[in-house]
Order: structure tokens, then sequence, then C-alpha cells
């Protein structure tokens, strides 16, 4: 067009190209909260993993899809991309931004590779202007690698930490599918009578109160009070969105702190060490050290959750019962409160742990018991909340599934409050364990242990790994590795880092002179039952051990078995007598120039 002042001619606003017809499409996510985890560059990303089963997840209760066919193209790469023709991101910041001034945040689809590690996945990136508008990224417009195996994660990449902001994606598909009407959920009203009731229904038994009583009489004087939770990743707060003060341990201990008229940390005070991926066979071993702190701290109330980690556990739950016990034992006589969380599939072990509370009539909350019926009401009907407002993937609450279970804690605490003042007449010698408790003295040994009676040449494994699982721990952002004392095999270089957190070069007695890349791990222990823990990952560069005791192979650790960088604890042996016992750790054969690392061991004297 031409402009009355100059006659020069300014460029107007392009024709658009022709509207592209609108395709059928579900969403993936919507509405959901995110958070930039602090990286080691500055950056902040979330990670939303969308592997095993948790694509097909969200596709169900968020995308509303049925039907079986279009589910098992969303497994692997290949059917992912028969499927889907483009993805339709929108973001939208936390806080206010001009126009000008509107950040972008980069989305990431990564594709996990197949049988040859080593060559990546392909991986889809495009930035996205956090304006709150819909951005398309067509899958046709990338370079896809032979190697795909399956759909891993979605990242949403900040430039800075700790940045807030909810996001939408959705999938378009292809010419020849269609997918299912969409539909949307009310806001739900958590001062609503009905919201009372639901949460009635997650208190299994209230259980002898005296404890907890004994813990709020404290609290109200003014007397130092402690409550811990210790679990996995819904204890580490996984889903709520800032993790550190809207997950359910948090959002308990406000309550407490209400219920005995405190001010936040005035004199109660908060220990969260929930763990991703672990079992209660981890978690025995981590609680003298994550939750007491090595004696430095002596809880007063403690959460137990490990009711959707502990399938994996190869005693079948009496690593769960040897936890509880420890944790009743204490000379402080704490509390104990059981917590059954849910997954989105309405499965816990609740019937496999649920005889460990009634053994020592302790207080047990259901989660299950709280929201799973509801889910399958009509709206209106009696169904307050559906699966995608309570679940931010197939594992992990959202902010309201985290507000929820913290209520559930809440109304115990309350209903303990007002029970008859109750008399603490646990005697544990008295009660037989219902699932077993060999391992209830079990204690932690790591390279920074001093035992009487344990020695330890480390072989080739005298370096030190320090790409370990990290976890958000109390109210941290920040992440603190997970046994960060140990022996590493096939690392570059001999520091080891000290307790101080100083480090200094490998000394002999960590590798003998002479000792070759070869060389087994050994230890010399006296104990009845021995639990090793080594680190799992997803890379081609680790490899598997054997593990000998007394010249026996008792069996071999595969650090793939998991597919991602986490704690893994496994039996040695157990039941035995109390002896002085050999144990040895060396490479596969064929892995002898690839990693592994011990973490630590459990040991029951």
């Amino acid at each position: 067009m031409q402009t009355k002042e100059t006659g020069m001619c300014e460029e107007g606003p392009k024709a658009p190209r022709d509207a592209q017809k609108k395709r059928s499409g579900f969403y993936l996510m919507r509405g959901k909260d995110i958070a930039g985890s602090i990286q080691p560059d500055g950056r902040g990303i979330q990670f939303l993993h969308m592997d095993g089963e948790r694509m097909i997840t969200a596709a169900r209760i968020v995308g509303n899809v049925a039907e079986e066919g279009m589910l098992e193209l969303l497994k692997s790469a290949a059917g992912f991309r028969r499927l889907v023709h483009s993805m339709g991101v929108r973001v939208e910041m936390a806080g206010d931004f001009s126009s000008e001034d509107c950040p972008e945040v980069d989305f990431v689809l990564q594709m996990y590779p197949g049988k040859d590690s080593f060559v990546p996945g392909t991986q889809i990136k495009a930035s996205i202007p956090t304006d709150g508008m819909e951005y398309m990224v067509e899958l046709d417009d990338y370079t896809w690698s032979d190697n795909d195996n399956v759909p891993g994660q979605i990242r949403f990449e900040f430039s800075a930490a700790g940045q807030l902001a909810q996001v939408w994606v959705k999938l378009y598909l292809r010419d020849g599918f269609q997918a299912p009407e969409e539909t949307e959920e009310a806001p739900v009203d958590l001062e609503a009578p009905e919201y009372r009731e639901l949460v009635k229904k997650s208190l299994m038994q209230a259980g002898n109160p005296a404890r907890l009583q004994k813990a709020l009489v404290k609290a109200r004087m003014g007397e130092d009070t402690t409550i811990a939770f210790i679990g996995g990743s819904i204890t580490q707060g996984a889903g709520a969105i800032p993790i550190n003060t809207s997950c359910y341990a948090y959002k308990t201990f406000q309550k407490l702190c209400r219920l005995a008229g405190k001010g936040m940390e005035e004199n109660i005070h908060y220990v969260k060490a929930g763990v991703g991926g672990t079992p209660s066979e981890l978690g025995m071993l981590r609680y003298h050290r994550d939750v007491c702190r090595d004696g430095a701290v002596e809880p007063d109330i403690v959460v137990v959750e490990f009711a959707v980690n502990d399938l994996g556990d190869e005693t079948q739950g009496e690593c769960y019962d040897s936890l509880v016990r420890m944790i009743l034992g204490a000379k402080n006589a704490p509390a104990v409160i059981l917590l059954f969380a849910v997954f989105a599939s309405d499965w816990n072990l609740q019937e496999r742990l649920a005889p460990v509370g009634e053994a020592y009539d302790l207080p047990m909350v259901s989660v299950r018991d709280a929201v799973v019926e509801q889910f399958y009401k009509k709206p209106g009907a009696g169904r307050l909340f559906g699966k995608s407002q309570f679940f931010y993937d197939c594992y992990h609450p959202t902010n309201l599934g985290h507000t929820v279970m913290a209520d559930c804690i809440g109304y115990l605490l309350e209903t303990a409050d007002g029970m008859p003042e109750g008399k603490d007449d646990l005697r544990l010698d008295r009660i037989v364990p219902p699932l077993g408790g060999e391992f209830e003295n079990v204690r932690l040994y790591d390279r920074n242990s001093k035992v009487p009676g344990i020695s330890v040449d480390c072989g080739s494994f005298c370096g030190q790994d320090q790409e370990l699982h990290a976890v958000e721990m109390n109210m941290d952002l920040t992440q603190t590795p997970e046994f960060p004392y140990n022996w590493m095999h096939g690392q570059n270089g001999d520091s080891v880092v000290m307790s101080d957190g100083s480090s200094k070069a490998a000394d002999a007695s960590c590798k003998p002179a002479g000792a070759s890349k070869a060389a087994p791990f050994s230890m010399d222990i006296t104990c009845t039952a021995l639990v090793l823990i080594y680190k799992d990952s997803g890379s081609g560069s680790v490899g598997c051990a054997d593990v000998f005791v007394d010249g026996k192979k008792v069996l071999t650790a595969d650090p793939h078995v998991g597919g991602w960088t986490h704690c893994n604890p496994v039996i040695c042996f157990r039941g035995g007598e109390r002896r002085k016992y050999h144990v040895e750790i060396s490479m596969a054969a064929g892995d002898e120039d690839k990693e592994f690392t011990i973490l630590g061991f459990g040991y029951v004297e």
C-alpha cells in the first residue's frame, strides 16, 4: 500500500496460505502445570516421560481415547508416526509479560533408540512463544532416525530454572483416524460436603492414637516436633508444581502446624525423603541416613508411602514390615502412619501391606479407597473429579491429587486428636512380624563408613561415580545425589570425594599397587544377610557385574533392567548364620571395559 506522507510503499500484511483443514485430535496434556527444574548449566527443564504405559495412559485419561488400535500405535515410534500428523503445543508462562518481551520455551519430543544405544533417537525441537497461542509442529518436517524405538519423553526447556507455566499438547491425527469427542471436567469444590465425605473414606483404621496424640501435645507446648515422610516418587513430590511446596508431604506439614496452632517452622520441623522408582527394600537402607540424618534427627511422626513401589520387592513385604518395625522401635517411640497411594490404573499393594498396620495397630490411610469409586460415576452424580484432574501422569498426582492426599492424612490427624487419650502399649517383642522382620536392624555401609570388622579391597572399582540419581529433599528445589560415597569401575581418574566435600587421590587401601583393570571388588564382612545397592542406567557404556559369596556366584547385577539412572537394591544372601563372608564383585565376561557402580550395601549383623 502507499502512504499519503511519502508516497513510498510499505509492506502490508501478507496474504495467508490457504487454511488447512482442522484435523481430528486428542490431548496428551491439557492445562498441565510444569516447572523448570534446575540444570547444571542454569537452565530449567521439565521432563515428562512418555515411555512404558505413560503416553497410553495420558491418551486414555486426558484424551478420552478408548480405541485399542490407536492406543497400540502409541507404543512404538513407527506407530506414533503412522498415527500422528502434527502436534499442537500451547504454553502459558506464569507472570506478566508484554507482547514484546514474551519469552519462548523449547518444546522437545525425544524418541528413545532401539538396540544400538549409541545411536540417538529422533529429537523434534521447536521454540514455542509463551503467549497461550497454539503452535503447530508437523512430524513430516523432520528427519527421523531408523534407530527409533519408542516415544521416550517430552521436555519443556526454560532459559532459567524455577519458571512456572501451563502447557497443552494435542496430537492431530493423519487421515483415516478419528479422535473421540473432547470432554470438559468441572472445577473441583474442595469445600463441598461431598468432598469431605470422600476424604473420610480414606481412613482404613485410626489405630492406637497414643503416639500421634503425644506428638500433638509436644507441638502445642512449643517443644521441637518433627514430621517426616519416606517413600517413592510421590513422596518426592512428582507431579506437584512447584515440587517443594505443592507436594502432599509439605501440605500435610502445613496441616499439622495449623492443627497444633503453630506457625511454619516455629517449633514443628519437616523432613521429606522420597526417592523415585525405589521400594521399601531401599527405603529401609535410607531411613537412618535420609530421615534420621545419622542420629541428628528424631522424628515424632513418620509417614511411610511405598504401596505403589513395592511390586519389585524381593521379600514380598518383609522389607516393608522391617522398615516399620525399625521406625517404631526407636527410643523416642515415634508415631507411624501407613499411606497407600494409587496409580491411574486403580492399583496399589494395600492388601499385601495392610496386615502390617493391623498387627501393630497403626493408623492407615488409603487414597485408593477415597478416590477410585467416584472416578467411574457421572459428573453431578457422584464424581467430584476425573482421573485427568487427579493424575499428572499414569503414576503421579497433580497438585489437586497431592492436595487430596494431604487432606486424607489431615483427616486422620484430626480424628486421632479427637479420640480419647490412648495408651502406648506397643511391645514389638511380643508381636510376630506379619510379613517378616529379618531386616529390622539392617544398616547401610558405603565408602564413607567406618565399621570395625569390615574390610574392603576396591580392586578395579576405585573410581567414584558422580552422575547419580538425585532428588529434591525437604524444601529444596536443588537435587541431592543419592549414595555419593560409592565405588565405580571403569571411571577415568582416581579422585575420591570425601564426606566434607573435599577430594583426594585414591589411597593405597582403595587401589592396591598393581591392581589390574579387571581386579574384583572384595569385602570381608560378618553378618547374617547382605543387600547390594548398585546404579541402574540406560547408557550403553554401562555393563553387568557378577556377585560371588564365598566363591559361589549368587547373582548377576544388570544395570539396564530399569533403563534409567536410579538406585537398585538386590539381596545377595539372607537367613544365614552370623559369620564372616567373603564377597567379590567383578565385571561380567565381555563387560570388563564398561562401567559399573556399587552404591553401597545393607547388612544385618
